[in-house]
């Protein structure tokens, strides 16, 4: 079977994902998925989190290559992206991931800064004098 891609994104991040029948290895970016997030198990387990709930974790290799934002940014958009690869690759599953919110792009975005303000909302200090 040839391989299958998916985009995930989440944030400023993007994740492009590639997805074959194999053993269970992840690459992202060139590196296993235990070098590209270091000590960050949460996140691991994120990204992992579509594979365990479809029962595909020895079954599909994963290559992903992410860009823009930061670790959990592109984690969660990695997420995505599998999720979304999963269901091209056996559109049953799509019936396991809907429920549990993996195919649903999180729109959440941050706020842009406006003039006269010190961040997004927050006003500079009231000086009565």
């Amino acid at each position: 079977m040839a391989k299958i891609y998916a985009t995930g994104r989440r944030k400023t991040s993007v994740a492009k994902v590639w997805l074959q029948p194999g053993s269970g290895k992840i690459t992202v970016n060139g590196l296993s998925l235990d070098a590209w997030l270091g000590g960050l198990e949460a996140k691991k387990l994120r990204v992992k989190q579509p594979l365990n709930i479809t029962k595909q974790e020895e079954s599909v290799d994963i290559v992903a290559t992410t860009l823009g934002g930061g670790f959990g940014g592109q984690a969660d958009a990695l997420r995505h992206g599998i999720a979304r690869a999963l269901v091209k690759y056996n559109p049953e599953l799509r019936s396991v991931l809907k429920p549990e919110g993996m195919l649903t792009r999180d729109a959440r975005v941050v706020e842009r800064k406006k003039p006269g303000l010190k961040k997004a909302r927050r006003s500079p200090q009231f000086s009565k004098r």
